[in-house]
């Protein structure tokens, strides 16, 4: 069975300062990934998707690419 990246490197939390570990889970277009893409848990992508949220609201992420 297929581990998920949070968990095979053992982060406990998604830290939305992260920008460069949030950018995997985007498409090239700055959408967010499916669970089938990525590979996580429900859980885990629940924890992405708020991540990305709030750097997109900070300004740290672009909500479209442009």
């Amino acid at each position: 069975m297929k581990q998920d990246f949070f968990t095979s490197n053992n982060l406990k939390f998604v830290d939305w300062k992260d920008i460069e570990l949030l950018k995997k889970f985007l498409a090239p277009n700055a959408r967010l990934l499916s669970r089938r893409k990525t590979n996580l848990t429900a859980k885990n992508q629940r924890k992405m998707e708020e991540a990305v949220k709030r750097a997109r609201f900070m300004g740290l992420l672009p909500f479209i690419a442009a």
